[in-house]
């Protein structure tokens, strides 16, 4: 019996010692990377590598050319950033629309590590069209391996 016990106790120490990097890294993101509100679409920095957007004439590292003018309704693009929304289960910390004209901020997180990424989506009633203005930006780091752009690509494509 106790050499079951001494067995376990080894697993378990091999099993914490493994883990203790993405433990300290996840204490790190924590402590780092609050939740913090955008009451505005933010813009990526000059030469930033963390950030991409779409739309406000401030287009930035797209991974494709995206019109932001879409021939569906704003309300139709927003009930479909409402079903990627529940699709993926993502945090939304704002959510706000007024005479057609939607804000919606909402943070995703990176598999494995959990990095937290910032994204707002703007989209502005334009009659039988809208117009739209995605921003997706990691909260830590001077890069994001491509994330931010691959990101505004799965929006687009879940929005249009």
């Amino acid at each position: 019996m106790r050499r079951f016990q001494d067995s376990r106790m080894k697993i378990a120490a091999v099993t914490l010692l493994i883990a203790s990097p993405w433990l300290i890294v996840q204490v790190g993101i924590f402590v780092l990377a609050p939740d913090k509100e955008f009451d505005s679409i933010p813009i990526c920095a000059e030469g930033s590598g963390n950030c991409a957007h779409l739309g406000g004439g401030d287009d930035y590292r797209l991974n494709e050319q995206y019109s932001s003018i879409i021939n569906l309704t704003a309300d139709v693009v927003y009930d479909n950033l409402n079903d990627y929304l529940d699709d993926n289960a993502w945090d939304i910390l704002i959510d706000e629309s007024t005479d057609g004209t939607y804000y919606v901020h909402f943070v995703e997180v990176t598999p494995f590590w959990l990095f937290p990424d910032d994204v707002v989506v703007s989209i502005q009633d334009g009659g039988d069209s809208c117009i739209i203005e995605i921003h997706s930006e990691s909260r830590l780091g001077w890069g994001d391996i491509g994330v931010n752009p691959a990101r505004i690509d799965d929006i687009y494509q879940s929005i249009t």
